[in-house]
């Protein structure tokens, strides 16, 4: 019997995972040394979707120490991933919300103390392991920045040419019409459509001052439509700071979960993400 592999990977979703990396990990805060190791793992906790670096206590640059004041609550995003109703944690969800057992740490590294900045899961897989909230610090594999979270290397994200033709509408106003649009295709995520600018009613748009972050694809800033609800920070373009994504520096991609997109005459689904 065949096996679909999307699958496979939802029907661990709720375990804890983890993958060794070769690459040379390290990690700062204003340049002061927390850890660098080439035996680092990438951990997913239960219900997580991206992952975070787990480095050998071995190779920690800073010292540990459990912690002084009480837990505090930690706010939680749960989302769910498609209709079949499966749910997971969306990103915005702290460090601190773990899904798994184990001991919270604080980190000192300097004059630095960064409470709760550690976990060491209780798992023999991870025994000797610490894994380290990727906000708290700066990061750089080999010798280029990380931003956002560790790159999945089970995560892949293609852009592809098109000449068909799309439209983008919102409240029944037209915002975009174009025959040169890319298609990025990222996995477990909808087909995106980023369109020249010259094809956008950018007059129609407000600049936001809201940024986010990818680690495939750059810095994005972002427009709003200020005639609809649904409008809030509804369009993105990404900086040119990576290269693997040079097919969309520069263009402008629409939520399509909350616009309306034509293909070729033919009005698309909207997609159920955490953005929904």
């Amino acid at each position: 019997m065949a096996t679909k592999v999307s699958e496979v990977l939802f029907a661990v979703f709720p375990e804890l995972r983890y993958q060794p990396t070769t690459k040379r990990v390290r990690a700062g805060i204003d340049g002061s040394p927390v850890v660098d190791t080439q035996d680092a793992l990438l951990v997913w906790e239960p219900k997580r979707v991206t992952p975070v670096y787990a480095v050998p206590e071995k190779d920690l640059l800073a010292r540990l120490r459990r912690p002084e004041s009480e837990d505090g609550t930690v706010e939680e995003h749960p989302f769910a991933w498609s209709s079949s109703g499966q749910t997971g944690l969306d990103p915005r969800t702290g460090f601190r919300r773990h899904t798994t057992p184990g001991e919270e740490l604080d980190v000192i590294a300097s004059a630095y103390i960064l409470p709760r900045a550690a976990f060491r899961p209780s798992d023999a897989d991870l025994d000797g392991y610490v894994v380290l909230d990727f906000a708290a610090f700066h990061w750089l594999e080999d010798q280029e920045e990380i931003i956002g979270h560790p790159r999945d290397p089970f995560h892949r994200v293609d852009i592809r040419a098109t000449l068909r033709r799309v439209e983008i509408s919102l409240d029944g106003v037209k915002l975009a019409d174009t025959v040169g649009a890319q298609l990025l295709y990222e996995t477990m995520l909808p087909v995106r459509y980023y369109l020249p600018p010259a094809d956008v009613r950018l007059d129609l748009l407000d600049a936001s001052s809201h940024r986010t972050v990818c680690p495939y694809k750059g810095e994005a800033k972002y427009w709003s439509f200020p005639e609809s609800d649904r409008g809030r920070n509804v369009a993105w373009a990404y900086d040119s700071r990576f290269i693997d994504a040079s097919q969309i520096h520069g263009l402008v991609c629409f939520f399509n979960e909350r616009v309306d997109v034509a293909v070729d005459g033919e009005l698309q689904e909207h997609p159920v993400t955490p953005w929904s």
